[in-house]
């Protein structure tokens, strides 16, 4: 059968000094999903001291839409631990998103 290269969404690459796996495809696809393969690249996923409440003064956003996308990056963090902070904290508001959210 060979080499693994692709599995569940993830890249395997085999090299005589490691195996490396990815999600780089799977991340441009929730880029393109999401309409933000356009947004501009950050080197912090939050901003540093960045309180997220239940506010219920803010507008609303559509349930759905967040919910997947939440979903889709907790599946990146597979490949990507350095995310897990910033996407458990979008969790926690999956009951009822906000535009800040």
């Amino acid at each position: 059968m060979g080499l693994l290269h692709f599995f569940l969404g993830i890249e395997v690459k085999q090299q005589e000094d490691g195996i490396f796996i990815s999600q780089k495809k799977y991340a441009n696809d929730i880029l393109k999903r999401f309409k933000m393969k356009s947004a501009t690249p950050l080197c912090t996923l939050m901003e540093v001291g960045m309180k997220l409440s239940k506010s219920e003064n803010e507008e609303s956003v559509d349930g759905i839409i967040y919910r997947s996308l939440v979903g889709s990056l907790i599946y990146l963090t597979a490949t990507r631990p350095d995310l897990m902070f910033a996407v458990s904290m979008l969790s926690l508001f999956i009951k009822s998103p906000k535009k800040s959210h």
